[in-house]
């Protein structure tokens, strides 16, 4: 099975415990029992965590994230205590690390989609529905969707799809009042997200949220968590390239799997190989794109 070319040791600090290595982010406990949340310059593609590190990328994901929950604080409550180091940290966990509250987590991708791509899009060339939900003919890559529609997804262990499933089986799972409340805070989430980044020249064609509860909490309270509306857990395109009918370019990591899959890299993704090394130069054009979306969206220069 897929997962990580090179898994890295965690980095041992006094005070907190270990939790678990992710994809992007390291995980930890600290004495109070919140948890400690650092991400990495680590990126993956096609179900494999490459050995090849993206600078900075760590940092545009969590101030991204950071700009983001300070936006939609009257809509939605997030998870971030504080940023502020651990006493003992290493000064690179500087700018990557927020100190969060414990969650009972909600085992559920909330997927919106107001865009037809991807994953949508297969099922849709297939069955004329996206999750079970049926759409009209004639839509393409990229299109528009009719209204924007909540997709859920269910969460994959590294190495693993995320697989999508119809709003009845996320019911039967977490019960309908939570279910309900997930689509409709996914929906409201997404429309204010979508609003600011059209004003930026942006369209957020898809994104994946995800919610907790506060342990002990009441049943609809759900806290918004783990990151939120980056390159990585969104798909944005340039509002003034946007033109149906084929793939969009994107700030997301398309850079990296179009060089994967290309003859250059020599590499089967087919067969049980690891990816190979990034070249410099796809290393460079996706930092620069995760840069540029956080410039964009922000308004505020990289430094």
């Amino acid at each position: 099975m897929p997962g990580f070319v090179d898994k890295p040791e965690p980095v041992q600090v006094p005070g907190l415990v270990h939790l678990h290595t992710g994809k992007v982010r390291d995980l930890y406990r600290d004495a109070d029992g919140n948890l400690v949340m650092v991400a990495s310059d680590r990126i993956s593609a096609y179900d494999w965590v490459l050995p090849t590190e993206i600078p900075d990328k760590g940092r545009v994901l969590t101030q991204l994230s950071l700009w983001w929950f300070e936006q939609l604080k009257d809509l939605v409550p997030h998870h971030v205590i504080s940023t502020d180091l651990p006493a003992g940290a290493p000064a690179e966990w500087e700018g990557r690390t927020t100190v969060c509250r414990a969650l009972e987590m909600v085992p559920v991708e909330a997927v919106a989609r107001g865009y037809l791509t991807g994953s949508g899009l297969r099922e849709y060339d297939e069955h004329r529905t996206v999750c079970g939900l049926a759409l009209p003919e004639g839509l393409v890559d990229g299109s528009e969707l009719p209204a924007p529609i909540f997709t859920p997804a269910t969460k994959a262990a590294v190495g693993e799809h995320d697989e999508n499933v119809p709003y009845e089986e996320v019911a039967r799972q977490v019960g309908a009042e939570t279910a309900a409340r997930l689509r409709q805070l996914t929906l409201a989430v997404y429309g204010q997200a979508r609003d600011v980044a059209r004003e930026r020249g942006l369209i957020l064609a898809d994104t994946k949220f995800e919610f907790g509860r506060v342990q002990g909490g009441e049943e609809g309270d759900l806290v918004l968590a783990d990151e939120v509306l980056t390159p990585d857990s969104s798909r944005y395109w340039p509002a003034d390239e946007w033109e149906p009918g084929h793939a969009q370019p994107s700030f997301d990591k398309q850079i990296i799997r179009d060089w994967l899959t290309s003859p250059a890299s020599g590499w089967d993704r087919t067969g049980d190989t690891p990816p190979p090394q990034l070249p410099p130069e796809v290393v460079e054009h996706s930092r620069a794109r995760y840069v540029e979306a956080y410039e964009r969206l922000t308004g505020t220069p990289w430094s």
